[in-house]
Formats: C-alpha cells, sequence, structure tokens
C-alpha cells in the first residue's frame, strides 16, 4: 500500500504526481499487463536485446555529440 504524505503548503496535484509516480515504480501495473497473456521466454529474450542495442545506441549519439 503507498502511502503519500502531503508536506506544507503542497498542493493535491503535485501529491497527485508523486503518487503516481511512486505506483510507476513499484511495476503493479506491468505486472498486471504481463499476466494477462503468456509470452515465450525466447520473445523476452528477444525484447530485452532490441532494448539493451537501442539504449547503447542512444548512449553512443550522445557520447559523439558531445
Amino acid at each position: 500500500m503507498l502511502i503519500i504524505q502531503l508536506k506544507k503548503g503542497e498542493s493535491i496535484e503535485k501529491a497527485l504526481k508523486r503518487y503516481k509516480r511512486k505506483y510507476q515504480k513499484t511495476k503493479v501495473h506491468q505486472q498486471l499487463r504481463d499476466g494477462k497473456a503468456f509470452t515465450k521466454p525466447s520473445v523476452k529474450r528477444r525484447k530485452e536485446k532490441m532494448h539493451a542495442s537501442y539504449i547503447q545506441q542512444i548512449k553512443t549519439s550522445e557520447s559523439n555529440n558531445k
């Protein structure tokens, strides 16, 4: 259960934004989505490799631009 304490002078919108961020970090929603359908381990690995190569491309392009 996520608990968000309102800070002094903080608006509800900011507190709600903090709650949403915390909720995303717990990955509850993602686990629910993943549980809906079975994905083969080979497909999971392929997605992980594609994501890793994408991140690597971003990092190399950032280092080249500096």
